[in-house]
């Protein structure tokens, strides 16, 4: 994993960017994204879904009942890296390497339908995409009680994005019009949204994810 690398500062732990596409983007394409984008939406809505565990028990008449919690959020491995961290202080790696990966699946989506690319969001490759974090040692890294209330404590950062990601779909409104017209998508506005998803990897890396216990800051810079 690279930690320190890369066009982007190692200033948190977790390390974000998009590629600015200086160039014409697809007019067309670009037009339609919100149809466009529904075949990859739907495979992403497949592994994205909430995910579940269940226990099951017999009543005195001998009938199976079978009781379901919610192991995931949104598709990230959530209560169990919580539980391992808390009761064996150990992070398996490939719960790691699966939240990392959906999370890169995720923000190409989410940043094709935010047209800051017009290539079409692979399923595998990082495109334009770049999210990286270390894998951490979960017995000398990590707080074994923290887990439990980090989504608590992300709280205020719950309040600032709800703002943020508003003016982020207004800002994406605006660049619509300005391709359509320039073919190109405004730097400053890029930049913007750029942050917006920044800020967001940042908490989710934090309060779900699990892999760092430095707090998020509140800026969307690098």
């Amino acid at each position: 994993m690279t930690t320190d690398q890369g066009p982007y500062p190692a200033q948190y732990p977790v390390q974000f960017a998009v590629e600015y596409p200086d160039r014409p983007l697809n007019r067309l394409t670009s037009f339609f994204r919100i149809f466009v984008i529904i075949p990859i939406a739907i495979v992403l809505g497949t592994v994205s879904g909430a995910t579940w565990e269940s226990a099951g028990s017999t009543s005195a008449l001998h009938h199976s009942t079978t009781y379901y919690g919610p192991a995931g959020a949104g598709g990230l491995l959530f209560f169990g890296p919580l539980l391992m961290i808390l009761f064996r202080r150990k992070y398996p790696r490939w719960w790691f390497d699966w939240n990392l990966e959906l999370q890169h699946f995720i923000n190409r989506v989410w940043t094709y339908l935010a047209l800051m690319n017009d290539s079409y969001p692979s399923t595998d490759d990082h495109q334009w995409v770049q999210l990286d974090y270390a894998y951490p040692d979960a017995a000398t890294d990590l707080n074994r009680w923290l887990p439990l209330v980090k989504w608590l404590l992300a709280i205020p950062h719950y309040i600032v994005l709800f703002f943020l990601e508003i003016a982020a779909f207004f800002a994406v409104i605006v660049t619509w019009f300005a391709i359509l017209f320039t073919g190109r998508y405004p730097r400053d506005i890029f930049s913007f949204v750029e942050g917006v998803f920044r800020w967001h990897n940042r908490v989710a890396a934090y309060a779900f994810v699990l892999i760092t216990d430095r707090y998020p800051p509140f800026r969307p810079a690098p």
